[in-house]
């Protein structure tokens, strides 16, 4: 499929996604959230990859939702239409996205390269691990337009940062630095700038590697375990560890590891 707003790459066990409007700070126009979506699906679906890495195009991650009055943002601001129906924007275009990636079957990989801000925030933080750039910032930009975080901002924020910090954030409207959002613990690691992709890159090639369905398996737990109680995530536990353990990846773990050689997995 050709995409006009990304670039899809498939190499090694690794598909990469390179959100591709420079020109807009890689902004999410309409067009995007939908080829990101058949993007994904196709993606999920190719048993030959076993790793996503998600990155932006230019000196910017992501800018957020595009504004621009051609994006007719849930509806025309300069047609005589009314007010915008932003609430059907998201429920159409950005949580099915969102949704997706939570539900992912392999690793996310994100590389945040410059400003990643509103929505382009949240879709950073659906990686499982997050590289960010020394040079770049995380925002929540919302309150300085009056409106409210979406795109999954209100779930993950807490969650990673604590309610205080994602308070902060969300009402302040002030950037976050690659280096106080690593310390937080709000990504993996901040690298220097001309390192972040190479890092990536490496993150990747492990994962691409790596035992997918356990893989899959550790992001579906570790997800679910923030609305859960102890016996309801003991039970997943229990239920993750019966499909792990029927893995071929399972007993070529063991076996190399009694061997004492590097396993050779894969993912199945």
């Amino acid at each position: 499929m050709a995409y006009s707003t990304l670039l899809v790459g498939k190499a090694d066990g690794i598909a990469t996604i390179t959100l591709n409007r420079p020109e807009r700070l890689n902004a999410l126009s309409a067009e995007l959230m939908t080829e990101l979506l058949a993007a994904l699906d196709g993606i999920d679906a190719d048993a030959t990859i076993r790793c996503l890495l998600l990155t932006g195009a230019g000196r910017g991650f992501c800018s957020g939702a595009d504004l621009a009055p051609d994006n007719k943002l849930g509806g025309d601001l300069n047609q005589g239409c009314g007010l915008p129906d932003l609430g059907r924007a998201l429920h159409e275009r950005y949580h099915p996205v969102i949704r997706r990636l939570a539900a992912f079957r392999m690793p996310i990989v994100c590389a945040v390269n410059g400003p990643a801000a509103g929505a382009g925030m949240s879709l950073a933080l659906c990686g499982d691990i997050v590289l960010a750039g020394q040079s770049a910032s995380f925002l929540q930009a919302f309150a300085n337009i009056g409106l409210v975080p979406d795109a999954g901002s209100t779930y993950f924020l807490p969650r990673l940062a604590g309610t205080a910090r994602a308070m902060g954030l969300a009402m302040l409207g002030e950037p976050l630095p690659a280096e106080t959002a690593a310390a937080w613990g709000l990504i993996w690691k901040c690298v220097a700038d001309d390192e972040l992709m190479a890092e990536a890159g490496k993150l990747a090639a492990k994962f691409a590697k790596g035992p997918t369905v356990g893989l899959g398996l550790i992001r579906q737990v570790m997800r679910q375990s923030w609305d859960a109680s102890l016996d309801a995530q003991l039970e997943a536990e229990r239920a993750a560890q019966t499909k792990a353990g029927r893995t071929r990846d399972f007993i070529e773990g063991v076996t190399a590891f009694l061997q004492k050689r590097p396993a050779k997995f894969t993912g199945q």
